[in-house]
């Protein structure tokens, strides 16, 4: 059973990103290509949630993107059915606004810190007095959730409808009988009205407000204060009561607290029905927040089209990067094929592009597993069981194995991790070596990825190792373009062999006639 966004906020205010990557090897992203690939910065350029339900749905969506091609065309079917439907889109917008407005009141009735019955509230998540305030917004937060999905036609997409399905079942679960009331409260168990049989054993019935008529006419019968009590006229006559009320409020507000507002809102928040209405809530934020993504974008975006094969494809038209590409009509694109050849092998200077274009495959393909738009005219895709992606690392003093020891470790974690059906992308394989022992290693770990017969793209300077391959029938050399000595940010055939280490020198003001000015002021 999936865990809910309710149950990963156990005991904490909730935040946004409570979610994060499984271990290399049992969910599709891992921690190192998550912080490579900066999804942070992609959640951010995809992110348009009203809520923070929404937002942290959306957030534990690229944390652990799905690989199941059934769910993911359901999913898509669901996201185009808000796109092109405007009355159902307005409804559910109206919806998240007012989830967005008052979903605060179910966080502190869930997760706020009682201060006590004379207390001040001095920080924003604490409760003084008896809670009753915080407990009636908070129940009315879920009341008015179903309230809302009642009112909307029942979509067509079975997705879709499989998420209103979530609010439905909450709707006919106890914790909302409980959240609709009356409560009953029989020697500390609390019942639902569906629970409760006959008149015995006589129960409280719970109702979140201070003044209990019956209860405060019982117990100025038991003061023997009664007769003066049902004769109040005047305020000198309230202030003689005063120490009834002194011994009134703290009595039933106590007991309401005690026995009543913070059993109910432990159940609740353990509660499995409670978290998947609000995972609904989250899921329908986060369908919303694709669409108004691709809106805002400025370009071309689709709705990838995901197919089977027995090993990963993908093919772009006019692709850009899902972060830097946003609202930059000068971003260029490119375009990406790669079917059987199953190794890409991709050279140029430094500052071309180069990661930029790696990371905008990977971006893409995250977001086609969570059933996302796109930046590009055309995607076509399969789904990766395992998305990785390696870039150079510091070595760890403690390893005892340098740069080299540390990199290969992580490659050979990729590598048993990896399947036909994953994406990988190298980023300058084997540093911290000697040429020859480079070009040997490098040669046995990407042999040994195209055996496996995953989709594999390398970055390197190294042209060598990119000629071997080419010789050998293996992959296809793509090189960034520069002209004039500027990066173009475009994608050519072709194996790039021209170092541009003295115009990043220049550039920098770190060129040998810099080196040479430098020294010459020195003396």
């Amino acid at each position: 059973m999936t865990e809910t966004i309710l149950q990963s906020w156990q005991n904490t205010w909730p935040e946004i990103k409570s979610t994060r990557p499984l271990d290399t090897g049992t969910g599709v992203i891992d921690a190192s290509a998550f912080n490579t690939i900066e999804v942070d910065n992609l959640f951010e350029s995809v992110n348009h949630c009203s809520t923070t339900l929404g937002q942290a749905f959306l957030y534990r969506s690229l944390s652990r993107p799905l690989d199941d091609l059934e769910q993911l065309n359901a999913k898509q079917e669901a996201v185009a059915e808000i796109h092109h439907n405007q009355p159902l889109r307005e409804a559910l917008e109206r919806l998240m606004q007012h989830g967005a407005d008052t979903e605060k009141n179910l966080y502190m009735l869930l997760y706020a810190e009682f201060v006590g019955s004379f207390g001040s509230a001095r920080g924003q998540h604490e409760i003084e007095g008896y809670g009753y305030a915080q407990y009636k917004r908070g129940v009315r937060f879920m009341l008015d959730l179903v309230d809302g999905i009642r009112q909307i036609e029942a979509p067509k997409s079975r997705f879709l409808n499989g998420v209103f399905d979530k609010i439905h079942a909450f709707a006919a679960s106890r914790d909302y009988s409980l959240m609709a009331g009356p409560v009953y409260v029989t020697e500390g168990v609390i019942q639902a009205k569906e629970e409760k049989q006959g008149w015995f054993p006589i129960s409280v019935i719970f109702k979140p407000r201070l003044f209990k008529p019956l209860i405060f006419i019982a117990l100025a019968f038991l003061l023997g204060l009664l007769p003066m009590a049902m004769s109040i006229t005047t305020p000198a006559q309230i202030i003689f009561f005063a120490p009834l009320f002194l011994v009134y409020f703290p009595i039933v507000g106590g007991y309401d607290r005690d026995n009543c507002i913070i059993p109910l809102r432990n159940q609740f928040r353990s509660s499995h029905a409670v978290g998947e209405a609000l995972d609904a809530l989250g899921q329908l934020d986060e369908l919303l927040s694709f669409i108004k993504f691709s809106e805002a974008f400025g370009g071309d975006m689709v709705l990838p089209k995901l197919i089977d094969a027995p090993h990963h494809r993908i093919n772009l038209a006019a692709a850009r990067n899902p972060v830097l590409g946003k609202a930059n009509p000068n971003y260029v694109a490119n375009d990406f094929v790669l079917d059987d050849d199953k190794l890409v092998l991709v050279t140029g200077p430094n500052s071309g592009g180069k990661t930029a274009f790696c990371k905008t495959i990977t971006q893409i393909q995250l977001l086609a597993q969570i059933s996302c738009y796109v930046p590009a005219k055309a995607a076509t895709l399969t789904i990766a069981d395992r998305i990785f992606y390696q870039a150079p690392e510091i070595s760890h003093l403690v390893d005892g194995e340098g740069r080299f020891g540390t990199e290969l470790k992580r490659t050979k974690d990729i590598f048993l991790a990896t399947t036909a059906k994953s994406l990988v992308v190298l980023d300058e394989m084997s540093e911290g070596t000697t040429f020859e022992e480079k070009m040997e290693s490098s040669t046995n770990v990407l042999t040994g990825f195209y055996r496996k017969g995953n989709s594999t793209v390398l970055i390197t300077h190294n042209h060598q190792l990119v000629d071997h391959f080419i010789e050998q029938g293996m992959g296809i050399a793509k090189q960034v373009e520069f002209a004039h000595e500027a990066p173009t940010y475009r994608l050519i055939p072709g194996i790039s062999r021209v170092s541009h280490a003295d115009r990043v020198a220049k550039k920098i003001g770190f060129s040998k006639e810099d080196i040479d000015n430098y020294l010459a002021g020195s003396s």
